[in-house]
């Protein structure tokens, strides 16, 4: 049964919500963004042939500190023939600064497509902010997914864009260390 588009906004929009409200846990010392978004291009290759492309957004939140990110993502997919396809996927990455300005999240989860497929995916995501403070940057995250229906469809991925860090309700205190 494929998903509707109102539906499927609507309950991305809660799930945004409620991780807003279950990350907004830091402290105020602190000056870590409650969660990043991120607007962008995705394309799928199914390894026996047939590409999609279209539009990606995600979001994410870190409920552990330097150990644990939980990203949701959607994208609508179009094929050669215009058909679409909306896949949704719940990864747990674990976060690893290369630098102050790059950061690298493999990740592994869950996948939901709109024929109703369900699968996992394992995806190698590469952030990379314009300034130490990580507030704007840019993202490239390649992936691999299999089918968990009859035939284990299998797909590698490709999604890239931009991040926009949302900053916490919190205020933070300059000059105290």
């Amino acid at each position: 049964m494929p998903l509707k588009h109102g539906g499927t906004l609507c309950a991305l929009a809660c799930a945004t919500a409620a991780m807003v409200l279950v990350a907004d846990k830091t402290s105020a010392a602190e000056k870590e963004p409650v969660a990043v978004l991120e607007l962008g291009a995705a394309g799928a290759w199914d390894v026996r042939g047939g590409a999609s492309f279209g539009p990606a957004a995600a979001v994410e939140f870190e409920p552990i500190k330097d150990s644990l990110v939980i990203e949701a993502g959607l994208a609508p997919l179009f094929d050669r023939s215009g058909r679409t396809d909306w896949d949704f996927d719940v990864l747990f990455r674990r976060p690893f600064d290369l630098s102050k300005k790059v950061e690298f999240e493999p990740g592994i989860g869950p996948t939901w497509n709109g024929s109703g497929q369900a699968g996992a995916q394992a995806s190698f995501e590469f952030m990379i902010w314009t300034s130490e403070e990580r507030e704007f940057g840019w993202f490239i995250d390649p992936s691999y997914s299999v089918s968990l229906a009859p035939g284990h469809q299998q797909s590698v991925g490709l999604s890239l864009g931009l991040l926009f860090a949302i900053p916490s309700s919190g205020k933070t205190q300059k000059g105290l260390h």
